[in-house]
């Protein structure tokens, strides 16, 4: 059975080294969840490209801890991320076998939306 939780998140994003002789950008992040999923992630994006352009992409990880619905535990999130020409494309999933405590056999698809004034919405469809 699908379930889907819906709410926002905070994140931060912290500049690291440079990567692969400063071809490749890395950032820490965190953030804070709200709503259907509440809690703490923490995260590794490494990017490259020109985004001042338009053109770049990105991967990245991050762990969740929290409480998914009535269940307490983690999960990991792998993104994949593309820009080109004004167009933008975003790949983001549970990290199958990632599932700790009550979340243990998670798997599923998240959903990111940016609106116009900065706030980052999610809808996570899962299945445990």
């Amino acid at each position: 059975m699908t379930h889907t939780a819906k709410g926002t998140f905070d994140v931060a994003l912290t500049p690291g080294q440079v990567e692969l002789d400063g071809a490749v950008n890395r950032f820490d992040f965190i953030k804070t969840f709200y709503g259907g999923l509440t809690g703490a992630g923490k995260g590794v994006m490494l990017a490259s490209g020109d985004p001042q352009t338009g053109s770049g992409g990105y991967v990245a990880i991050e762990t969740v801890d929290g409480q998914l619905g009535d269940r307490s535990g983690g999960f990991a999130l792998q993104q994949l991320g593309r820009m080109h020409n004004g167009s933008q494309t975003l790949h983001y999933e549970v990290v199958p076998g990632s599932g700790r405590g009550a979340l243990e056999g998670i798997s599923g698809t998240f959903q990111l939306i940016i609106e116009h004034d900065g706030t980052h919405r999610y809808e996570l469809e899962y299945q445990l």
